[in-house]
C-alpha cells in the first residue's frame, strides 16, 4: 500500500508551501499518494489545478489524519499535532531552540519529526540544505527592500544635469545571506563593503568585488571551526570590531545585518549611536530581527525610524519571495525524502543509523531523541502525565501503517539519545543561521 503524503496549507503570515508541481510529480512517480490541502500553494502562485495536473489529490485539513507523512514549511501548531495520527512522520523547519515544550508535545503525540534546518552542511546533504536555499533569497530580498525604502538611486548616474553618486552598502555577516546581499547590491551598482568574523570570508567578499572590513588580529585568524562556521568572539575582540564598524557605518547609506547563531539570541551589531551617526534617509535592514535583532531598536514585522534612519525588521524574509522560496524548499524536502526510498523495492523507511537522520530527527517513539534538546524537553514531558499514555499508543497504531512508513531497527532496545550523540553535526554556537 502506498504511503500517503499530506502537504499542509500554512497559517497566517506564511506564503510558502512545502511542495511544488515538480516535486509532486516526482514523488508520485515513486509510488507515493499525494494529498495537497486546498489553497496550500495559492500565495506562492501555485493553483490547486497545477498540483492536480502533477498527480496530487486536492483535499482538506481533515485528510491529515490519515497521512503517513506530512510536509510543512513551519512546525505544526497544537491543533495540527492533534490532527495527525500517532506514528506519522513530519518534515518541517521546526525552530527547535527555545521551543522544547513544543518538541515534547510532538513526542507525546507519537510523531516522528525532522527539523530540516538541522541538516548537516556536508557534500551529501547540499541539495537538502534549507538554511542555504532560504537564506540566499533572504539576502537578495534584503537589498531589494532596502533599495525600495532608500530615497535615492543605487548606481552612479552621470547626466547632463549632474552626477548621482553610487550608494554605499555595508553588509554585516558574509554567510549565505550576506554573500547574496553583496552580489545583489553590486549588480544594482552600489559600492559595497562587508564584514565577518571568519577569515575565509575575506576572500569570498573580495571575489564579489566588495571591500572587507575587520580587525584582523590573532583571534580573528582562529575564529573559524573545522566545519567552516563562526566561533563566538571574546568581548575584547567585539569591542575592537565595534569601534571599527562604528567609524565605517557613519559613511554608509545602507546597512544590512545577517548574523544569526542557532540556539542563541542574535548578536547586537548596530547600536542606536551608530544609527545616529548615519545620514538622514539612510536605511538599515535587520535579517535577524526574529531572534532579537542585530540592530538596536529594530521591531519584528515593521519599519521604524531611529535618528532619521529607516530600520527594516521584516519577519520571514524568504516568504517575501514566496514562489522562488517554495520551489527551492520543496526540492530540499524531496531530496531528503528520496534518501529514504529504496531504489530496488521503492519502499519508504527511516534508517536511524543514517547520518542525516541522526542530525535532524527530533522526536520518535514518544520521546525527544535529539541530544541537543532531549534533556530540556524531558522537563516538559515529566510535567505532562499524558506522555506515558501517548508513548504506549504509538506501538499499536504503527503496525498497520508500517508498510508505508517503517523505521528500520525499531525493535532494538538502544536508547535514541545516546546513539545519536556521536553524529551531532555541530554545537549551536558553531552554526550560522544566515
Amino acid at each position: 500500500m502506498a504511503s500517503v503524503i499530506f502537504v499542509a496549507r500554512e497559517g497566517a503570515g506564511e506564503d510558502r508551501v512545502a511542495a511544488s508541481p515538480e516535486t509532486v510529480k516526482r514523488l508520485s512517480a515513486m509510488d507515493f499518494a499525494i494529498v495537497v490541502e486546498a489553497g496550500a500553494g495559492a500565495a506562492s502562485g501555485i493553483a490547486d489545478s497545477d498540483f492536480e495536473a502533477a498527480g496530487a489529490r486536492i483535499g482538506s485539513r481533515a485528510d491529515a489524519a490519515t497521512a503517513d507523512i506530512v510536509l510543512r514549511v513551519n512546525r505544526p501548531t497544537t491543533p495540527d499535532i492533534a490532527s495527525y495520527k500517532s506514528g506519522a512522520i513530519v518534515f518541517a523547519s521546526m525552530d527547535p531552540y527555545g521551543n522544547e515544550a513544543a518538541l515534547a508535545e510532538m513526542a507525546r503525540a507519537g510523531l516522528t519529526t525532522f527539523a530540516m534546518e538541522l541538516m548537516p552542511r556536508i557534500t551529501r546533504a547540499q541539495p537538502m540544505d534549507v538554511l542555504s536555499s532560504q537564506a540566499n533569497l533572504a539576502g537578495y530580498r534584503a537589498v531589494i527592500d532596502a533599495a525600495h525604502e532608500y530615497g535615492r538611486a543605487l548606481p552612479m548616474m552621470m547626466t547632463a544635469a549632474g552626477t548621482v553618486p553610487a550608494a554605499k552598502v555595508f553588509v554585516m555577516g558574509a554567510g549565505v545571506a550576506g554573500l547574496q546581499a553583496i552580489a545583489t547590491a553590486r549588480r544594482l551598482g552600489a559600492v559595497v563593503s562587508a564584514t565577518d568574523v571568519r577569515p575565509a570570508a575575506k576572500e569570498q567578499v573580495a571575489s564579489l568585488g566588495a571591500k572587507f572590513i575587520a580587525v584582523e588580529d590573532e583571534e580573528f585568524k582562529a575564529a573559524e571551526t573545522a566545519g567552516g562556521y563562526a566561533k563566538q568572539m571574546s568581548e575584547a575582540y567585539q569591542a575592537k570590531q565595534a569601534a571599527l564598524v562604528a567609524e565605517h557605518i557613519a559613511k554608509q547609506d545602507i546597512v544590512i545585518t545577517t548574523a544569526l547563531i542557532p540556539g542563541r539570541p542574535a548578536p547586537r551589531l548596530v547600536t542606536r549611536a551608530m544609527l545616529a551617526s548615519m545620514k538622514a534617509g539612510s536605511v538599515a535592514v535587520d535579517l535577524a530581527v526574529e531572534r532579537g535583532g542585530n540592530i538596536e531598536g529594530s521591531v519584528k514585522g515593521s519599519i521604524t525610524t531611529i535618528g532619521g534612519v529607516k530600520v527594516l525588521g521584516y519577519a520571514n524574509v524568504p516568504g517575501r519571495v514566496a514562489a522562488s522560496a517554495s520551489a527551492l524548499y520543496a526540492k530540499n524536502l524531496f531530496a531528503f525524502l528520496e534518501t529514504m526510498v529504496s531504489k530496488e523495492t521503492r519502499a519508504f523507511a527511516v534508517d536511524p543509523d543514517d547520518e542525516l537522520v541522526k542530525a535532524t530527527m527530533l522526536t520518535h517513539g514518544g520521546q525527544v531523541v535529539h541530544p541537543n534538546f532531549a534533556d530540556a524537553s524531558a522537563a516538559f514531558s515529566a510535567s505532562a502525565p499524558v506522555a506515558t499514555a501517548a508513548e504506549a499508543a504509538v506501538k499499536p497504531a504503527r503496525k498497520p501503517a508500517r508498510t508505508g512508513t517503517p523505521v528500520a531497527g525499531e525493535g532494538t532496545a538502544k536508547k535514541p539519545k545516546r546513539t545519536r550523540r556521536k553524529a551531532d553535526p555541530g554545537k549551536p554556537d558553531e552554526k550560522e543561521g544566515l
